[in-house]
């Protein structure tokens, strides 16, 4: 899997922004303060070191994903659209990349092949289910505390799981 820099700077840029929301405990559960200091775009670009145009066009997809907010105004920027315990690592990247696994464009379970090579689909869809399990299975909060969950922590604990191949 290839993670390309648009889904790594969406990320770091959700990182960013979570650092920076204030989360309130209401009586139905927590939420994104809409009152709290939005972040802009140059001081999102600072924070990261992230080049500013490429970033705009990222916080334009993340905005019309849901995930994050704007505000107008001097003193206007981006929020949280919700808290970030609430936001799926693999929201932000499909966000601003598209689906996790494609084929050739095609979604691994839209593949076919003949032959010897006919029981591919099935690795393909395994492998977008391995990506979705770590992915969809970790939020915004629990990278940002590397509180990871159960599922990852394993894949951490194999013994190779840090070696290059």
């Amino acid at each position: 899997m290839d993670i390309t820099a648009r889904s790594e700077y969406a990320v770091r840029t959700m990182l960013t922004l979570a650092a920076s929301s204030t989360v309130v405990e209401g009586r139905t559960g927590s939420y994104v303060d809409p009152r709290g200091e939005p972040v802009s775009v140059e001081s999102l670009a600072q924070a990261q070191d992230l080049p500013r145009k490429f970033l705009e066009a990222i916080v334009a997809d993340l905005r019309k994903a849901g995930l994050i907010t704007s505000r107008r105004g001097a003193r206007g920027g981006y929020l949280l659209a919700r808290p970030e315990a609430e936001i799926r690592v693999g929201d932000i990247i499909r966000a601003v990349d598209g689906p996790l696994a494609e084929v050739r464009g095609l979604r691994p379970h839209d593949t076919t092949y003949t032959g010897e090579a006919q029981h591919l689909p099935t690795l393909w869809v395994a492998t977008r289910a391995a990506l979705r399990q770590v992915l969809d299975g970790t939020t915004l909060a629990q990278l940002r505390a590397g509180n990871w969950p159960a599922a990852v922590s394993e894949l951490l604990r194999q013994p190779d799981a840090w070696e290059s191949r």
